[in-house]
């Protein structure tokens, strides 16, 4: 079954900012892929280190894989703010299937533990904002 994430009207996912240390692939409508890695994290989208940006408004498939498990859904490029390395580019999740959903969801929840994602608790933070 298909999840389609929900941002709540009035208060902001909690995000995980994850240091780039997760690479990510984002394939475009034209069978193209480009490289990334995952900044932060939400159950509603992210935020990608890109070598390019891409269009605003470009439909993707953004995949990166967690140890609870594989993360593929459908996103929406945001706008991107260039970088010295590249680009900076958040996305919001437009559609993804349950077994995906749950592994994202798990992933965000767990930030506190210190396993999470086999990183040292020193190589991310979570944030949260209202």
């Amino acid at each position: 079954m298909t999840h389609f994430p929900q941002p709540h009207p009035t208060k902001r996912a909690p995000r995980v900012r994850v240091n780039g240390s997760i690479p990510a692939v984002v394939m475009l409508e034209d069978g193209r892929r480009a490289k990334a890695k995952l900044q932060t994290v939400s159950v509603t989208g992210g935020l990608l280190r890109l070598a390019g940006a891409l269009g605003k408004g470009d439909f993707v498939e953004v995949a990166f894989a967690t140890q609870i498990g594989a993360v593929r859904g459908m996103a929406e490029m945001l706008t991107p703010i260039p970088a010295t390395d590249g680009a900076l580019q958040s996305f919001r999740f437009i559609a993804m299937g349950d077994d995906e959903h749950r592994a994202l969801r798990t992933m965000v929840e767990s930030a506190g533990d210190q396993s999470f994602l086999g990183l040292r608790s020193t190589a991310w933070s979570s944030t949260k904002r209202a």
